[in-house]
């Protein structure tokens, strides 16, 4: 990029929380620095844009386009392939971007469950007519459609080609200015990189490995008050720190919380879950077969545990149904 040219930017959201959009703004005082070096051409969680606007740009118009979410419903599909067809570089943004996210916890059941659940069985809800909502509606206006949502939830590069990711949820300030700045300068590790830590969250964690790294049992963070210098895994909480990416500052073991998985894997790891579940079970203290597996039966909510950011990626994808719509 020469130094007359600013960049072109956009920036996105599908499935997720808003809290990547957020992340951005975290950058505080350095927004000023981003708002110099590139123009902002689409951000409709910031502002006032249409989708036509997009539609609008030839091919491949936006030089970087930071995309969060993930995809789950067939407007999210869309855009994604638009966005992926005007812009030169695509950065996937966040968790449900990388892997699928929270969001990807739907896929151990299908849409039309989903919606049940949401709109005629959760506690907090009264449908006395049982209304689902519908795809279509005529109004004097003309015909009010919303989007088709899939069964099953994707990671970006499910669905389009992507250049970068930027893991986290969401993303630390950190990481996030590392990669505008990489971007700015023209200065972009090899297409297919994660740009984040090279090593554990162990590696970053404070807590000290007190007893060779031994698990007797698995605990629940009510049922203990967790010593503030020992390893929590050492302390039977499952921590997804020895199998996840660092890049965070371990703030979630460093306040004394287990590590959930939110960056993503380590290098060369294929199936996060799996590798998480073959380390907890071999730190169990025993060499007992039926006691490792008792104590990794244990665990509350395996696929929430282990797969809490990443199941659209992982081997297991999601639940097996007789007839996906995609």
């Amino acid at each position: 990029m020469s130094e007359n040219k600013k960049l072109k930017l956009a920036v996105y959201w599908a499935s997720a929380c808003g809290g990547c959009d957020v992340a951005i703004t975290h950058l505080h005082e350095k927004v000023l620095d981003l708002a110099a070096a590139a123009d902002i051409l689409f951000w409709p969680c910031a502002m006032d844009f249409k989708y036509k606007d997009v539609e609008e740009m030839p091919d491949g118009h936006i030089d970087v386009c930071i995309f969060s979410g993930a995809i789950r419903t067939s407007e999210h599909e869309h855009f994604a392939k638009l966005l992926r067809q005007k812009s030169k570089v695509m950065a996937a943004y966040g968790a449900c971007s990388c892997m699928g996210g929270i969001p990807g916890l739907s896929n151990v059941t299908t849409a039309v469950e989903s919606m049940s659940r949401a709109c005629l069985e959760s506690p907090s809800t009264l449908n006395k007519d049982r209304t689902l909502p519908a795809l279509s509606a005529d109004v004097p206006e003309g015909t009010l459609t919303l989007p088709v949502i899939w069964d099953t939830v994707k990671s970006l590069r499910q669905v389009i080609d992507v250049e970068y990711f930027i893991p986290g949820c969401p993303p630390s300030p950190e990481i996030t200015w590392a990669a505008i700045e990489a971007i700015v300068s023209g200065k972009l590790p090899a297409p297919g990189s994660v740009i984040g830590g090279n090593k554990s969250v162990c590696d970053e964690c404070k807590l000290e490995k007190k007893n060779e790294m031994r698990v007797g049992e698995i605990k629940r963070m009510w049922q203990i008050k967790p010593d503030t210098s020992q390893c929590l895994m050492e302390q039977g909480l499952v921590c997804i720190g020895p199998a996840t990416r660092g890049g965070c500052g371990a703030l979630c073991t460093n306040v004394m919380m287990p590590c959930r998985g939110c960056y993503g894997p380590v290098e060369g790891v294929d199936d996060f879950g799996a590798a998480m579940l073959s380390a907890l079970a071999s730190v169990i203290d025993s060499n007992d077969e039926k006691r490792i597996a008792e104590v990794v039966d244990s665990v509350p909510d395996p696929i929430g545990t282990f797969y809490r950011f990443s199941l659209p990626e992982s081997t297991l994808r999601r639940r097996k149904i007789a007839k996906e719509g995609v």
